[in-house]
């Protein structure tokens, strides 16, 4: 018999197996929902399905909410991703104590099989559910006598004794048939139902409370796993009905809960006993598939740079590699400036990608050809927790654990959480005397409830973490650090701030991230801008009885990527130091487990791509017009319009914070970011460099048709302005040829084969006045402007609705299910995303 830590380790061996050899997923999702209050309906709303306690309980009239109506955002198409699951027809929620789980909520679950006794119903055996041992929230429990249902009789051990009550545990089947019951025949056996090689609290995704406020409305966000993250439930994995193939589809489960339960004053049994589950309402959800898409043996070409395209490129990529000859373009994440740096020259290198043009001082010989309109966001996961002080007015108290879906920031509010300066940013027992009188965190902060006068909901929180005093940012350099450094640089406010003067409440930054060189401890400043995210003071935790020593970096650990932290934001894990284990070879602390919704609270920064991908909500950013702007298509496209030409090299359009035309847009997006394909048309094969001009054509037109299939550019993203498309198609032309003059759109063979507009002219910019719509040679075009209607809806004819390959955005495939040996056949790429 197994133990629990040895099941544990044998599932997390079989997942990370299945992502080895699983590399084909699309990455699509959701951009609008609550992450993008206002903007543009999201092409997967289309698939939201509103479900109702009186469609699908044949006993409604005695289920908790009668009236019980839940929408989900999505559930067509689906990835490992974030979805919206919202409701009406609820109860006022009481949320969990330490003995019960609340009162008047809902829980949620994802399940793989279908109820044999009840057709078109879910099992609730296949659901990943009770893996936190909260109270209401297990698989199984003791039970009073007489309150057995028929249809849990199975799944119970009667009573033997005064003191061993009856007991009923509902097992879990996995997809592959493997039985976990801790109930055989009739009799309570050691094995544990809640914890096992299939889920556990680092993995599962179940919701244990989800509450509604006094208008019996709520909303939470809920994550969907395909097989790659929970190979016990195998949704998206290929399935045989027959002659045909098809994706494996699943179950969202949802449970409505009451105020007791059969023989109980409070919620305290599992929701998967029968006289709770009868009156689930379920929503099926199909996935897209999981599985090889582009060839074995495709030339593959190699892509480096921007983290902001991977989810646009992973889109592409199928239609791509579905031509004839097609290739596979594998992407690895890494500094813009070197991978420049590495395009630049002669010898062969990977095409880059970047925000930002060649910086090393070296003649710039890159034809730069613009692919994305996507950017920075600052995502936030934040439930009430009012002040229970007796000054706290009723209705606040009745909203605890309910989300925040709204908040404004400042770039001065930005600069203090980049510079660890509000007190919880650093060791609870590091020396703090450096920061004064400075704030706990953000939400104790006079500024911050300023600036969200308008929400007065937010003064009245009495929420204290690590995780709200700072954001969770990505390790390594980036154009996206530098944009968002500059962005701040930009306010006066926050500039005077990071030189060291107080804010109108007297809080200062931490002296060890000033850009003053008298107050900084170092004696020099921090320059700025720059692009990375330092954790600059130096201050630790000395060690001692309670654990070891802890520095910045151990207290608020980096994120891998941009997209690991929408991931965390949307689990609710602030990655919090965990408690200190002496026990570990080598002793060290560990990390706390994620917050469950009702007691989230998280911080940071990731990019729209991601922001969509997960529907995590988004906060509002003022602009240079001082505006408050949250990301849409709508704002995206009004900061591309606002961008001007990079000093030295008119080919790179930037979005100027301090610019003049920034402060006139006041419709645009802050940290909006252009995203360009570069290489030096003087290096590398004529096969490379034609593949590297398919996917630039492609990118630019076709690719730029908003969707959710594959080959249309994903929510999180702008399609580009026409006169961008125009130089993309120029930019192509020279890299095939190998001219280091510019070429016109269509005098290379093959421009058309992705929707090239073809003909020798296009649209550009005059560069001796910044303005545009005039027509210029597109050999003569040297300054694109954002300036013009965007590309939209373009077409190169029916697009190939092959199995899409981004579930892991940053790894483009060929990958192949079926095991390590297959996937190592096919490149696999330098950084993978995040996998639990």
């Amino acid at each position: 018999m197994e133990s629990s830590g040895q099941q544990v380790r044998r599932g997390t061996i079989a997942r990370a197996l299945a992502f080895g050899a699983l590399v084909g997923i699309a990455a699509t999702a959701a951009f609008s929902a609550a992450g993008s209050q206002g903007g543009s309906a999201s092409a997967a709303e289309s698939t939201a399905v509103t479900v109702t306690a009186a469609q699908q309980d044949p006993d409604a009239a005695n289920a908790p909410f009668p009236n019980l109506a839940v929408t989900v955002s999505q559930t067509t198409d689906l990835i490992s991703q974030g979805i919206t699951v919202s409701w009406t027809g609820g109860k006022k929620s009481t949320p969990p104590s330490g003995s019960t789980g609340g009162e008047n909520f809902l829980q949620l679950a994802q399940c793989w099989g279908e109820d044999p006794q009840h057709p078109g119903h879910p099992d609730r055996t296949t659901c990943t559910y009770g893996a936190f041992n909260t109270p209401g929230a297990t698989r199984d429990g003791y039970v009073t006598d007489g309150t057995v249902a028929d249809q849990d009789q199975d799944y119970t051990a009667p009573r033997t004794g005064i003191f061993s009550p009856a007991y009923t545990s509902v097992p879990f089947k996995g997809v592959d048939g493997t039985l976990v019951a801790s109930v055989v025949d009739h009799k309570q056996t050691t094995d544990n139902v809640n914890v096992n090689q299939f889920f556990n609290p680092s993995s599962s995704n179940e919701v244990p409370w989800a509450g509604s406020g006094s208008n019996g409305a709520g909303s939470v966000k809920f994550e969907v796993q395909t097989a790659l993250q929970a190979d016990g439930l195998g949704c998206g994995t290929p399935v045989a009905t027959g002659s045909a193939t098809a994706p494996r589809s699943c179950w969202l489960v949802i449970i409505p809960r009451g105020t007791g339960d059969s023989g109980e004053q409070h919620i305290t049994q599992s929701g998967l006993r029968w006289d709770a589950w009868k009156h689930n309402i379920a929503v099926k959800l199909t996935f897209k598939p999981l599985g090889v898409s582009c060839a074995i043996g495709a030339a593959e070409r190699q892509l480096r740079g921007s983290e902001l395209v991977a989810g646009a490129v992973a889109s592409w990529q199928p239609v791509l590699c579905a031509s004839q000859g097609g290739a596979t373009y594998t992407m690895s994440n890494s500094a813009e400036s070197d991978a420049l740096q590495a395009a630049n020259g002669t010898d062969a290198a990977p095409l880059a990608l970047t925000s930002r043009a060649l910086s090393t001082g070296d003649a710039d010989e890159l034809k730069y050809a613009p692919v994305a309109v996507g950017g920075l966001a600052v995502a936030f996961a934040v439930d009430r927790s009012p002040a229970a002080d007796g000054s706290t007015p009723a209705d606040q108290l009745d909203r605890a654990g309910l989300s925040f879906d709204a908040m404004k920031l400042t770039p001065r509010l930005i600069a203090k959480l980049l510079t660890a300066s509000y007190q919880d940013a650093i060791p609870t027992y590091a020396d703090h005397k450096e920061l004064g009188a400075n704030p706990r965190n953000l939400l104790y902060d006079p500024d911050f409830l300023a600036v969200n006068a308008d929400n007065p909901d937010w003064k009245y929180q009495a929420i204290v973490a690590p995780s709200i005093s700072d954001l969770l940012v990505p390790q390594g350099r980036s154009d996206a650090a530098w944009q968002l450094w500059r962005y701040v640089l930009a306010d006066a406010d926050a500039r005077a701030f990071l030189a060291g003067s107080a804010d109108p409440w007297g809080m200062k930054v931490n002296p060890n991230s000033s850009t003053t060189a008298k107050v900084n401890p170092s004696g020099s400043a921090l320059e700025l801008p720059r692009d990375d995210f330092p954790k600059a003071d130096p201050i630790t935790q000395p060690a001692g009885n309670a654990g070891g020593e802890v520095n910045l970096v151990t207290w608020r650990p980096y994120t891998n990527d941009l997209d690991q932290a929408a991931y965390f934001t949307l689990r609710g894990d602030g990655q919090t130091l965990g408690l200190w284990d002496p026990t570990s070879a080598p002793p060290k602390y560990g990390k706390s487990v994620r917050n469950l919704p009702g007691y989230q609270k998280v911080l940071a920064l990731t990019d729209t791509s991601s922001a969509a991908r997960y529907q995590v909500i988004t906060a509002s950013l003022q602009n240079a017009a001082g505006k408050f702007v949250l990301p849409t298509t709508d704002s995206l496209t009004a900061a591309a319009a606002a961008m001007t030409p990079v000093g030295g090299q008119p080919q790179v359009l930037e979005y100027d914070p301090a610019g003049a035309g920034a402060k006139s847009a006041a419709a645009a997006y802050p940290l909006a970011l252009p995203v360009y394909a570069a290489s030096n048309p003087a290096q590398g094969d004529a096969a490379t460099r034609a593949d590297y001009a398919a996917l630039i054509r492609y990118a630019a037109t076709t690719g730029q048709a908003p969707g959710v299939e594959a080959g249309q550019l994903p929510p999180g993203y702008a399609p580009i302005p026409a006169a961008w498309k125009a130089q993309a198609l120029s930019a192509a032309a020279a890299i095939q040829s190998g001219a280091t003059t510019d070429v016109p759109a269509g005098s290379t063979e093959g421009d058309g084969g992705f929707g090239s507009s073809g003909g020798g002219s296009a649209y550009g910019s005059d560069p001796s006045t910044g303005t545009g719509g005039g027509i210029v040679p597109a050999s003569t075009s040297t300054s694109p402007t954002a300036s013009g209607s965007p590309a939209g809806s373009l077409s190169a004819g029916k697009t190939v609705k092959d199995p899409d390959t981004g579930g892991i955005p940053a790894v483009l495939p060929g990958g192949l299910v079926g095991g390590v040996a297959a996937a190592a056949a096919i490149p696999i790429f330098g950084r993978l995303r995040r996998f639990p």
